[in-house]
């Protein structure tokens, strides 16, 4: 059964950076396009960037030129640098294939202070 697990969330004053990784179990991580995705408190669930198979990307406006989005597929991982951290991006961090997306895992809670 494939699993995806999130980790490297914190603390963070606003200004700073973090870098989010993605782990994956299973052979199928390097045939799959996959999004990080956030949910704020009292919020719906949001796509924050998206990388595919081929290393093409994609941002949400709200993170373009701050959040990079990566992957290393002979790691099973893919990556996120938040940089220029700001309070409106405290959330809980995902991840997920994009086309088949699997069961959601616990996330990483990111909290950034003002």
């Amino acid at each position: 059964q494939v699993r995806l697990v999130e980790s490297g969330g914190g603390l963070v004053q606003a200004g700073g950076s973090l870098t989010l990784s993605c782990a994956a179990s299973g052979d199928t991580f390097s045939v799959n396009a996959i999004g990080w995705y956030r949910q704020a408190p009292g919020k719906q669930r949001e796509v924050v960037a998206l990388i595919g198979t081929t290393g093409t990307t994609n941002y949400a406006d709200s993170v373009k030129g701050r959040f990079l989005i990566s992957r290393d597929n002979a790691k099973n991982t893919a990556y996120l640098r938040m940089n220029i951290l700001k309070p409106e991006d405290t959330a809980v961090y995902y991840c997920n294939f994009l086309t088949s997306p699997i069961a959601w895992g616990q996330g990483t809670q990111v909290t950034v202070s003002s």
